[in-house]
């Protein structure tokens, strides 16, 4: 988080904090951790909550037209991407299931970043398969933000977030104005409401970050009509100026949130403070689990389920008979059985 983000959740709590027994330090310096565990067991929750049959994949008019034709260098090129998913996510497993709270609190140096990269790996492979070619992290931001409100997304992950800096909205998430609370969610209103506040924070982050970059630039900066000086104060309509160059905020945006510098004071944060390190790793790898899923369960469409079966069954020795075996089984053949079978290799 920057620091205007983290001062934006500590006001936010602050009101429940004094309404509670005076509490201690080593709390107080947890809350910034506690915060983006809330967030990060909020979306795990959500998805396992509004996750069913009725609002799957092989529902998606997207899903049933979508089919590729590629090339064998082409396949090559995606299979290469979707293995380093799997290693990145084998990785991220192998952490988790260590099981040991101290380890688990050091290994967020890398856990946090590695999360982010599983998903963007196969991600990046599914828009192979839509024409989409390319490692440019703001491009495939882009991309993926239109692909959700396209509803290429099941249910628990199609929500996003638009509009400009103090006026924006929250789509296909109908508890998230509501106030989001420290405790861990325990209905769908708390997580839903923590998943609110999470995107509009990672929005407000996005919005600053897009503001600093075109004020930088001579050529988009905006000036004041008066005297033709750069902008030092901004109104709702200036900001409204720059809302394009945001695109949507969706869930992932708010892995990318998870890209925290290894050497900087921030990580520390999280390291040092006392919260249960366990669940948050296992929030991370949820949330990894399913959206990976989805992914690959596009992918087996694009290739035609019998060239991923291929796949999987030639896997380098540390992926054999895992969790991606294990995905093909309980969630791919099970969708592409009852879907047309449109999208086969050429």
């Amino acid at each position: 988080m920057t620091n205007e983000l983290l001062n934006d959740n500590i006001l936010h709590l602050q009101a429940a904090d004094e309404a509670t027994p005076q509490h201690d330090e080593a709390w107080r310096k947890s809350i910034p951790a506690q915060v983006f565990l809330n967030y990060f067991f909020a979306l795990s929750y959500h998805i396992r909550e509004a996750d069913d049959a009725a609002g799957g994949l092989q529902h998606l008019p997207f899903f049933r037209a979508h089919q590729a034709e590629l090339t064998e260098a082409d396949l090559a090129a995606v299979e290469k991407m979707l293995i380093n998913c799997w290693s990145t996510e084998y990785a991220l497993r192998a952490t988790a299931e260590l099981g040991n709270e101290d380890y688990l609190r050091h290994a967020l140096h890398w856990t946090f970043p590695q999360a982010y990269h599983a998903v963007t790996a196969g991600l990046q492979a599914f828009l192979y398969t839509t024409g989409v070619r390319t490692n440019n992290p703001s491009l495939i931001r882009r991309e993926v933000g239109r692909l959700v409100v396209r509803n290429a997304y099941p249910r628990p992950v199609s929500f996003y977030a638009a509009g400009s800096y103090g006026d924006f909205s929250i789509h296909r998430l109908p508890l998230a104005g509501y106030k989001a609370g420290l405790q861990i969610a325990g209905k769908a209103i708390d997580a839903q409401a923590q998943i609110g506040q999470f995107l509009r924070t990672t929005r407000k982050q996005k919005a600053v970050g897009v503001r600093q970059q075109v004020q930088a630039n001579p050529n988009t900066a905006l000036r004041s009509q008066k005297t033709g000086k750069l902008l030092d104060k901004w109104t709702a309509q200036h900001w409204q100026q720059i809302t394009w160059r945001l695109g949507y905020t969706t869930i992932f945006d708010l892995l990318g949130r998870l890209r925290i510098s290894q050497t900087s004071r921030e990580i520390e944060r999280y390291v040092e403070a006392d919260i249960d390190f366990n669940l948050f790793h296992q929030s991370l790898l949820d949330i990894v689990s399913y959206l990976n899923g989805i992914h690959e369960t596009y992918v087996a469409k694009a290739l035609g389920l019998q060239r991923y079966q291929e796949l999987v069954a030639n896997l380098p020795q540390h992926l054999q008979n895992s969790f991606v075996t294990e995905r093909l089984r309980n969630r791919i053949e099970p969708v592409l059985t009852e879907t047309p079978q449109m999208g086969m290799a050429a």
